[in-house]
């Protein structure tokens, strides 16, 4: 008997926020990332979304978010993330491959600063 996998959605990653008006906002997606849903993002010198980077200097290693849905920009692309005011679901949250565990630590209490909270589901 073959199984079939489903991937995570939005259900999966999201177990609570205040509000869509006031946790989500739409953003721009740099060119060239291809980011899954789930995915820490941050904000570039340029005002653009790219996967949260640790050892950055231009903005991209301060996590300000997690994108809702998956985006592939070939071209840059408004996407939406959530940014403030919810929780998430640790095993949905999708992080850097090279990313170590004092970095991962520190961007979860950069989104706990916007009110981001990764919680253990159950």
């Amino acid at each position: 008997m073959s199984c079939i996998s489903e991937q995570n959605n939005l259900g999966d990653l999201l177990k609570y926020e205040v509000s869509s008006l006031y946790s989500r906002d739409q953003i721009t997606v740099a060119k060239g990332q291809n980011l899954k849903l789930g995915t820490v993002v941050a904000l570039d010198k340029d005002n653009m979304i790219k996967i949260i980077n640790p050892t950055a200097t231009d903005g991209t290693q301060t996590a300000i978010g997690a994108i809702v849905s998956d985006v592939n920009a070939t071209e840059n692309a408004k996407a939406v993330i959530i940014t403030r005011g919810a929780i998430l679901a640790d095993h949905a949250v999708v992080w850097p491959a090279n990313i170590t565990e004092e970095q991962k630590n520190a961007a979860i209490k950069q989104l706990e600063g916007r009110g981001i909270i990764i919680r253990k589901a159950v």
